[in-house]
């Protein structure tokens, strides 16, 4: 594993470490005013363009404290304020009921559905005689004939938690054990622990799991500590966290073969087993196993971007789906040639993944954020912070509209990071030139 910072910001040290801590807390300061004004509004879904102006303000002020770890030769004070910081805002959003997203009421579904021994694979909300399982005040509005998406792993954590209250401090949990296993990272890495604030401070992240309640912490967690026991030298253990992340949300798939060609190929019979051995209980469902995702994949788009160029281009949505998965795969064999380090082919292509999928809601974007401590870029620093605009059709849905996107919304959304990823593109291009002398 490379120990390169993989830093694009600027890194000229200044040793004031007195003078960055209190910047520190000053943004902390910032930053925990903007997060217990949201937490004081009762119905924040009828207060959404209020909601995304602080939390794009609290993204300057976390870029600006992303600038500082950059910049600042910083002691174990200022490491104390990021993590006690990064404790205070969620706990601030914790007891706020679910807003921005009503995921967590589907994963209560599930739950009872678990509990109840039926197959989530093969039932649906708004099947005839499963109405008793469903919550009243929230009923199941999004995919109601549409049966379960999610991998077993995900399942068992919805069927082992009853309460919406119960599921948003299970994934604030896991998101904090994300900043804990990154702290491992950074240590193993031999870089500042300080980038932990990269993604313990993110607004993106913190709305995702503290407010809304997301799962995906599930599978980040999971995938990290595969990554850290890779670094670790610990294979086994790697690949088998691999799977266990995957069994939580797919994407974590895309890192299967970096991890097999860093390893043994036979390794892939450990990725396998497992898989097939969580399946087994759900195996009645024969074909019917990934039929929530296919009916997703072909029914949703949603805060797309390159995907969307694609469509305006005149292809069909299969056709589209065709040219984005062939440009994903082409993402793998780039980093398998050019022999990327598991956390910097985390990145890529996890970030790839995002920008040419036909759904990036912005907690998605919570896949790539830790991947940011190790390597900073700034184009897509800039992503984790203006990716809270995909939450702006919550205004027409919580109305009762259809949720959709605003061309100009998502423009201002992704057009200044691709006009900064080409910048960067064409400055390395020109860098490389005259290192060649052509």
């Amino acid at each position: 594993m490379d120990n390169e910072s993989g830093s694009k910001l600027p890194h000229s040290i200044i040793t004031s470490p007195t003078l960055a801590t209190a910047g520190l807390l000053v943004l902390g300061g910032g930053l925990g005013t903007l997060f217990r004004t949201l937490g004081r509004w009762p119905n924040l879904d009828a207060r959404v363009p209020e909601a995304l102006a602080l939390l794009l303000a609290g993204g300057v002020l976390y870029l600006a404290g992303v600038y500082l770890v950059e910049r600042f030769s910083l002691g174990a004070a200022a490491l104390l304020v990021i993590v006690l910081g990064a404790l205070a805002f969620r706990l601030v959003l914790l007891p706020h009921a679910p807003a921005l997203s009503d995921d967590v009421y589907r994963y209560q579904w599930e739950g009872r559905v678990e509990r109840r021994g039926l197959n989530p694979y093969t039932v649906y909300p708004a099947l005839p005689g499963l109405e008793q399982l469903q919550d009243p005040r929230h009923p199941i509005k999004t995919g109601p004939t549409v049966s379960t998406l999610y991998p077993p792993l995900s399942e068992i954590a919805f069927a082992a938690v009853r309460t919406i209250p119960g599921y948003k401090r299970l994934f604030t949990g896991l998101d904090l054990a994300t900043i804990g296993v990154l702290l491992g990272l950074l240590a193993a890495l031999k870089q500042p622990l300080h980038r932990v604030l990269v993604y313990a401070w993110n607004p993106g992240v913190i709305v995702a799991f503290a407010l809304s309640g997301h799962h995906d912490s599930l599978a980040i967690a999971a995938l990290l500590f595969s990554c850290l026991f890779i670094i670790l030298r610990r294979p086994k253990l790697g690949i088998s966290f691999l799977a266990l992340s995957c069994l939580s949300k797919f994407f974590a798939g895309l890192l299967l073969p970096i991890f097999l060609k860093r390893g043994r190929a036979a390794y892939a019979g450990i990725f396998a087993g497992i898989v097939a051995l969580a399946y087994l209980p759900y195996a009645g469902a024969g074909r019917r196993l990934f039929q929530g995702l296919s009916d997703f994949a072909a029914g949703w788009e949603g805060n797309d971007s390159l995907f969307r160029l694609l469509r305006l281009a005149g292809n069909s949505k299969a056709q589209a789906g065709l040219v984005a998965g062939v440009i994903v795969l082409g993402l793998v064999v780039v980093a398998l040639r050019q022999r990327l380090a598991p956390l910097r082919s985390g990145l890529f292509l996890i970030a790839g993944l995002l920008f040419i999928s036909p759904n990036a809601f912005p907690w998605y974007f919570t896949w790539m954020i830790p991947f940011l401590c190790l390597y900073p870029e700034a184009p897509l620093l800039l992503m984790s912070v203006t990716c809270v605009l995909g939450y702006a059709p919550v205004v027409a849905y919580a109305a009762g509209q259809p949720y959709r996107d605003s061309p100009f919304i998502v423009a201002l959304e992704y057009a200044p990071v691709y006009v900064w990823l080409a910048w960067e593109g064409l400055r390395a291009l020109g860098k490389a030139k005259m290192e060649t002398g052509n």
